[in-house]
This record gives C-alpha cells, structure tokens and sequence, in this order.
C-alpha cells in the first residue's frame, strides 16, 4: 500500500512539474517599457605581465584538413594595448526592465565551424539553443557546462548537455542553467576548442568589444551591482545608480 502511494504521488509531481511553464527562464524578471531609461558603459583593462600560461598551444591530432596542421592557439588571456577581451559585463538581479532582443538568425545558436567554436564568448537566452556543426566530413562532441561558484572561487562543473554530431546540420537542445549563469563549452572529440557562454534571466549583459569596452542601454533608473565577468580571473562588482536618461561610467581592471 506504501509502495503504490508513493508512485501515485510521484506521477502526480510529476503531472504538476509538466503543466508549469520555464521558471529557470522567467525568474525574477518582468519585460516592460522602460521610460527615459539609462546607460552604463565602460572598460575592461589589463594590469600587469600576462600569466605564464595566458596562451597555450595545444596540437591539432585530428581532422587537419579542417581544423588545421600544427598546433592551435588557445588565447585564455587576451589583452591588446591594455583592453582585455572575452569577458562579460552584467547587471546582477535586476527584476524588470527592457524586452530581449531577438538574434538576428533567429534562434540562439553555438557554432562549429573550422574546428572552433564561433565567437569565443556570447550571451544566450535561457531556453531553446541551436548547435550547429558546419564542418563536413567531421564528428564534434559538444560538452556544455554550468560553471557553479564562479564567485566564490570553487567551481563545480555541472554537464547540461553532451552528444556527438558526425554529421554537419543542426541540432536543438533546452538551454536550462539550475543555479549559475556563467558556461564553458568544449568539444570531446578535439581537445583544443573551447568556449564561453552567459545565460542569464535577463537582457542587461554584454560581451565586451575588441577595444574592452561595453555598453548597457535602456537601463531603468535605479541602484544596481553591476558584475565583471573574466573566465580566467572571475567576477568583479561595483555598486552604481542609474538616474533618468543618465550615463554611468564603469571600468574594470583585471590583474594576475
């Protein structure tokens, strides 16, 4: 009688878990029409000698009609005339302001092309994603990490998705981070690409441009954390407040 009660219970949780909508994507936010709302911009810079490590180069031991001869280039710390690149610039828990954009191709998507993964580093909505390998005639095994306790320094890698693609085409996958929003991407099948995502519940998050600089638009006015990510060296935060059709400026400098 116990047993029966308790898988009547769990087809019932079940049942109500299936009827709910996406809470990982809603969470906390609400999209409005923000009226004579903020900017937040600034610049991400370097400070001091590049770690030993800030490059790596990695063989190419597969597919090098596509991929490559010789050796790949892993840039991990990419800094030119003092800007660093391939980091994030965010607000952090912000519960309502403007409407996502929609990407230009549609749908949210992680490239494979030429053995790397395009771009480096991208934010991406919760939710539906397209992985696409563009390389004929080769396997790619996406590997697509939630990193847990990036800000604390303890990272714990959590798996959301991990499959083969012999074939170049598309496949659709539910992009659902349980408690982080910072992701690693890397293909099983060639140790020398890597990549990073953002996927956070809202739309105020940005990867910096090549010069290290970034922009936040139609901000509501308001007090705000606005957070540095750098997948190398980790978060940074600054307190700011965004008045009515205000500018705000923010840098962030980044050292070993």
């Amino acid at each position: 009688m116990k047993i029966a009660k308790f898988f009547s219970f769990i087809a019932i949780a079940a049942s109500l878990l299936l009827g709910l909508p996406n809470l990982t994507n809603a969470k906390g936010y609400k999209e409005i029409e923000v009226a004579n709302g903020g900017t937040i911009s600034g610049k991400f810079t370097f400070d001091g000698a590049l770690p030993v490590d800030a490059i790596e180069q990695i063989a190419i031991t597969k597919n090098p009609d596509v991929c490559g001869e010789g050796y790949r280039e892993i840039i991990w710390v990419d800094v030119k005339d003092g800007a660093l690149r391939g980091a994030f610039a965010f607000i952090d828990k912000i519960k309502e302001g403007k409407k996502w954009a929609a990407p230009e191709s549609g749908n949210y998507m992680v490239l494979q092309k030429g053995c790397r993964f395009r771009p480096w580093a991208q934010v991406v909505r919760r939710g539906p994603i397209t992985i696409r390998n563009d390389d004929p005639g080769v396997l790619h095994n996406i590997n697509t990490r939630e990193l847990i306790g990036v800000e604390k320094g303890r990272v714990v890698k959590r798996t959301m998705f991990n499959f083969g693609q012999p074939d170049p085409g598309d496949i659709e996958q539910d992009l659902k981070p349980r408690r982080a929003s910072y992701i690693s991407i890397n293909c099983e099948a060639h140790n020398f690409m890597f990549g990073f995502m953002m996927a956070p519940t809202h739309p105020y998050a940005v990867v910096v441009k090549e010069d290290g600089s970034y922009v936040l638009d139609n901000v509501p006015p308001g007090t705000y954390t606005l957070k540095a990510w750098h997948p190398r060296f980790g978060v940074q935060k600054t307190k700011i407040t965004v008045a009515e059709g205000g500018d705000v400026k923010a840098d962030f400098t980044f050292s070993p």
